[in-house]
């Protein structure tokens, strides 16, 4: 049996940090969604795809097929069957994703190829829509939330770490109106799935939230066996 766990949450929450941890130490894959995005736009590029042609799109993803290894411990992107890693960062590469990830069939071609990873593999997700769309059987979902200001002083305090001068207030107004955004989008909204377990992360750190979603993992796999 093929283990998923999806992890839901607004933005400034931890989610990709906390599923990159939480893979490495249960050794499952993160599946990272957005380097998907980027690997599609590979294959747009190298196959001259007009990204302003939303029907020459949806030819071109019809003959895509990506997947997600690990070698050596390090993420590896597969393309039909080419390791397309070291090209997925480029600016090329990024201004196509841009372009081309707003394409409901390129969004329904990776959702399908997402699913056939969890099927086959223990899988971690992170995202907006996961365990209510993307991975709606997923085995465990956690909606990972924190407040505002806990969410505005994290990004505050990271970016001052950086030496970049910034504005507590205005993180905590870009943190709301994304927060809204994403709760008001027409697709897959942002939500709390209604079998997610809620885990508000305002007041522990990485070690205690990695902790808290084992716990969940390992109870509900007791409830199996």
């Amino acid at each position: 049996m093929a283990y998923s766990i999806a992890i839901d949450g607004p933005a400034g929450a931890g989610k990709s940090t906390i599923a990159k941890l939480l893979a490495g130490k249960l050794g499952y894959i993160y599946v990272d969604t957005g380097a998907m995005y980027r690997a599609m736009a590979v294959y747009f590029s190298q196959n001259n795809v007009n990204p302003d042609d939303e029907r020459e799109i949806n030819a071109a993803v019809m003959n895509v097929d990506i997947t997600i290894e690990y070698i050596d411990g390090a993420q590896q992107v597969i393309l039909n069957g080419d390791n397309v890693t070291k090209m997925l960062r480029t600016e090329e590469t990024g201004k196509m994703a841009s372009k081309t990830s707003k394409y409901a069939s390129v969004r329904s071609k990776l959702v399908d190829l997402q699913r056939k990873l969890a099927k086959t593999c223990d899988v971690i997700m992170d995202g907006r829509d996961i365990g209510t769309t993307v991975l709606p059987d997923a085995f465990v979902k956690i909606y990972l939330t924190a407040s505002v200001e806990a969410r505005a002083k994290r990004r505050y305090d990271e970016l001052m770490a950086k030496g970049q001068e910034c504005s507590f207030n205005v993180i905590k107004e870009d943190i709301e109106n994304r927060d809204y955004q994403d709760m008001h989008r027409e697709i897959s909204p942002l939500k709390q799935a209604c079998d997610a377990v809620l885990l508000d992360t305002s007041d522990m750190d990485i070690d205690q939230v990695i902790e808290a979603i084992e716990a969940v993992i390992e109870g509900k796999k007791k409830q199996i066996n």
